[in-house]
């Protein structure tokens, strides 16, 4: 674990992980082969948050508006997540890491959802991290959807108060402390739906490099720019 002066680190790091069709086109490649290295990032980064003792590391991979892009490369997607969910669960529970998705899995291929499901009761037990893989997700969507089963709830007979701490309870993954840092990679300056409730007092971090190129190196650096920022959450620092 880096030492920054014993300030603070990050308990939850949000990234938005852009870049990978850029990364492609730079190289004359095609874009899912951009996909297949930034799959690589993605172990690079978890590693890197592991050995910095993140306890929760959020991963926007596929976003709700992510199924207008091509059918192929859509397919391509999918197949990657197949494969990595499936070959890389046995790994994570042996470096005691929890995975668990956020997003409707209603669109996916029933095959897709068994390997997500199996995944998240291989390493439910696991307690040193949390990876969230945000697939089919978006902010919006998640905030409807708190909506409705808060009024299913009400229409069934329970009487809730409507507050910020109900609406939480119906989120999709309740129990996770909100980002502290979201991290978006290749340069864009945007949320892209992500994280919408959770973000309210979250720091942000934008760096150029695409996300097939972060590593563990950039990581830290994102790290070390967190732990040098006052966090007042609307209050005067006194």
């Amino acid at each position: 674990m880096k030492n920054y002066d014993e300030r603070p680190i990050p308990s939850h790091v949000a990234i938005i992980m852009d870049g990978n069709g850029r990364w492609a086109k730079k190289r004359h490649l095609p874009r899912l082969m951009g996909h297949k290295a930034g799959v690589n990032a993605v172990e690079n980064i978890v590693r890197a948050a592991k050995e910095t003792k993140i306890p929760f590391l959020s991963l926007y991979a596929f976003s709700s508006e992510n199924w207008n892009r091509p059918k192929e490369e859509v397919s391509g997607l999918i197949s990657l997540f197949r494969l990595y969910f499936r070959n890389k669960a046995r790994e994570l529970k042996e470096n005691d890491v929890r995975i668990r998705f956020a997003g409707r899995r209603d669109l996916f291929p029933q095959d897709l959802v068994d390997i997500m499901k199996d995944a998240e009761e291989s390493t439910g037990d696991c307690r040193t991290m949390q990876l969230i893989l945000c697939l089919n997700y978006g902010g919006r969507q998640e905030i409807v959807d708190a909506i409705k089963g808060i009024t299913r709830e009400s229409l069934s007979g329970k009487d809730l108060e409507i507050n910020e701490n109900t609406v939480r309870q119906f989120l999709y993954l309740p129990d996770v402390p909100d980002p502290d840092l979201i991290i978006r990679t290749s340069g864009e300056l945007r949320l892209s739906n992500f994280w919408l409730w959770q973000a309210s007092y979250s720091e942000f971090y934008f760096t150029d490099v695409l996300w097939p190129d972060f590593t563990g190196e950039e990581f830290q650096k994102a790290i070390q720019s967190y732990t040098k920022r006052d966090r007042r959450y609307g209050s005067v620092k006194t």
